[in-house]
């Protein structure tokens, strides 16, 4: 493919002081339980990330990272390849300051100059093989990665229906998949693979225009709410128009390795090609403590977006 394919981030160091007085300013009781540290935490693995794509996708004609007026003070901003988004650059200024990946994510499309076909990531995401862009898109189209996930999904619907407990990353995805059978008459039983995702530009701007009243309707949920939209809306409006080809992994093969677990090799020990290092309210301050050391083992040289 001779395409150009671009690389968006979603970036922040949740422990910058003038940053973290304005996240406090907005919380409340209501919201505290949808803003574990883990979701803000910088453990610097953006410059981990970068050393992997650096290393293994040096086909990649731009990165843009998208951050909240911070720039990470190792970042060699004279690159080409590199372009700082301020979330004020593609999002509106009634829905700003937000705190909410959902909702930023609905923007990405809107970023200057960004490509038709794009990767997506956030920082904890990180490439393990040399890679072509065969890898993500097939004819053209993007290779949609998802967990199939039949049982899984059923209970949460169940429980919904139930008025039990789900939390709210789990109903973003129920809603989400919600919208999808509701417009296209399918319900797809799949989750995400928690990793570098595929799109086309178009499709996302397009996907955004079909359900752009229910996205308007979580706008400013500065934290994750019971009803918010998951990503995952996307990739299923694609599936649906069939402008994009599913493709299953197993958990193995996502390479979903949570912070908390105590030993990080073992999961690579299948030598997934992808791999995602999740920070959640289960790892502590000493599992952090683990995450330089690990990742400086893998990718030990210094990258051309250093300083």
């Amino acid at each position: 493919m001779t395409e150009q394919i671009d690389l968006v981030y979603l970036w922040v160091d949740g422990s910058e002081p003038n940053w973290l007085k304005k996240k406090n300013s907005f919380l409340d009781e209501s919201v505290k339980k949808s803003t574990v540290a883990g979701r803000y935490q910088n453990n610097n693995e953006l410059k981990y990330s970068l050393r992997s794509v650096s290393k293994n996708l040096p086909w990649l004609r731009k990165i843009f990272i998208v951050t909240d007026n911070q720039v990470p003070e190792w970042l060699n901003t004279n690159n080409s390849k590199i372009t700082i988004i301020d979330h004020s650059e593609i999002m509106p200024k009634e829905v700003l300051p937000t705190f909410n990946v959902g909702v930023m994510e609905y923007f990405i499309h809107k970023i200057p100059d960004l490509s038709e076909r794009f990767i997506y990531a956030n920082d904890d995401c990180f490439v393990n093989a040399n890679l072509s862009s065969d890898f993500f898109f097939k004819d053209g189209l993007p290779i949609c990665r998802m967990i199939s996930s039949r049982k899984f999904i059923t209970k949460l619907r169940i429980k919904k229906l139930l008025n039990r407990y789900v939390g709210t990353y789990h109903l973003g995805i129920l809603n989400a998949l919600g919208l999808i059978k509701e417009k296209y008459g399918v319900f797809y039983k799949l989750r995400p693979h928690h990793n570098i995702d595929v799109y086309l530009k178009s499709d996302y701007e397009k996907a955004a225009e079909v359900f752009s009243e229910q996205i308007k309707g979580t706008l400013l949920n500065r934290f994750r709410k019971n009803n918010d939209i998951h990503r995952i809306l996307f990739d299923c409006y694609a599936l649906a128009n069939k402008r994009a080809h599913l493709q299953y992994v197993t958990h193995k093969e996502s390479g979903l390795i949570p912070l908390h677990i105590a030993n990080y090799k073992n999961r690579l020990s299948n030598n997934p090609k992808l791999f995602c290092l999740n920070d959640n309210e289960l790892a502590t301050d000493e599992d952090r403590k683990k995450v330089v050391p690990f990742l400086e083992s893998l990718f030990p040289n210094k990258s051309q977006f250093e300083k």
